[in-house]
């Protein structure tokens, strides 16, 4: 394509664009009409001179004029409570539904690692002594040591909260971090398997494995399906680089950074309710077999919410991506 040639023919629709946008709202009908027409097809130029002969000044230009005009022919939106709504009952629910592919892999194989961890420390004394002095992992492991003590060491609601600031933080490194081809949320997830996996070996060598379950089953099963979620998701992410199927890389991580930044949001209520039980239940006077029952109700009630909900809301075209009449246009790619 000959941009100089190109830029000549249609210099004249282009500047007639700028000028109907600078009137705002005072136009006529056939005006407005003009202003959809001409914004449909600077859109169409914009892309044509990205693919083939890209110029700084000119797409910067065009990317001005098509997101000033998008904005008049679109108008603005506000969000409201619906969008909250909407997003709880049908987005955040379809998105993990969609994306159970990724993250229910990656539970089965962490806690089967964690299990392999706990198994190894528990049945090799020489691997404890390299863990802690014998002192140390007696204070740890006794009734009433460091392991018991650790969830009723600070005030409930404080101890909550810290929780879910810890957790929170987590979950969001495993999203934002797999964008770095994966390895950062690989990582994560082994060092989180292996702190369960020490505390499941050192418990169940000193016999006290029950107690150590009682302990992290009430708010363990739905904290880690949540960092669960969020490691598939980042792990998502970091494969849409590698392998972005027919889209555009460019596009294929727009798509999954839009459903991580969700997952975000989503995945810390998700938290929010696991920190509660953490702060609240598990050090809770009630019998192992009530908290290990509340964890266990509010796991399934979880797993029950993105089957249900986010089945449905799937099988009725929901992506848990924001709507298309929000998204940025996408160019089209080479063959």
């Amino acid at each position: 394509m000959d941009l100089d040639v190109f830029v000549m023919t249609h210099r004249a629709e282009w500047d007639r664009l700028d000028q109907l946008l600078r009137r705002g709202r005072h136009l006529t009908g056939a005006e407005a009409d003009e202003l959809v027409a001409l914004y449909q097809r600077t859109a169409t130029h914009l892309s044509l001179i990205q693919s083939s002969a890209p110029d700084p000044m000119i797409t910067a230009r065009l990317t001005q004029l098509v997101a000033r005009a998008r904005s008049t022919v679109t108008g603005t939106r506000r969000a409201s409570w619906r969008d909250a709504v909407r997003f709880l009952t049908a987005g955040f629910p379809a998105a993990v539904y969609r994306s159970r592919h990724w993250w229910i892999p990656t539970a089965v194989l962490s806690v089967l690692l964690a299990a392999v961890i706990g198994w190894w420390i528990g049945t090799h004394p020489e691997v404890q002594s390299a863990i802690a002095a014998p002192d140390d992992l007696r204070e740890l492991t006794r009734p009433g040591g460091q392991y018991e003590t650790y969830y009723s060491s600070h005030p409930a609601a404080s101890f909550a909260a810290q929780v879910w600031t810890n957790n929170a933080q987590a979950a969001a490194m495993c999203l934002v971090l797999g964008a770095f081809l994966c390895f950062p949320v690989l990582w994560i997830l082994f060092l989180n398997m292996a702190n369960l996996g020490i505390g499941i070996g050192l418990m169940s060598s000193a016999g006290r494995l029950d107690t150590f379950l009682g302990l992290v089953l009430p708010h363990g099963l739905l904290e880690l399906t949540a960092v669960f979620v969020a490691a598939g998701t980042g792990l998502r992410l970091g494969w849409a680089l590698i392998d972005p199927g027919p889209l555009s890389r460019r596009t294929a991580l727009a798509q999954q950074g839009r459903a991580a930044l969700g997952m975000a949001i989503g995945l810390a209520l998700v938290l929010f309710v696991s920190g509660l039980i953490e702060g609240f239940v598990t050090p809770s006077g009630l019998p192992t077999w009530a908290r290990i029952t509340i964890g266990i109700v509010a796991e399934l009630a979880f797993l029950a919410y993105v089957y249900v909900l986010g089945g449905r809301a799937v099988r009725a075209g929901d992506t848990g991506d924001i709507d298309a009449s929000e998204r940025s246009a996408e160019l089209p790619t080479a063959a």
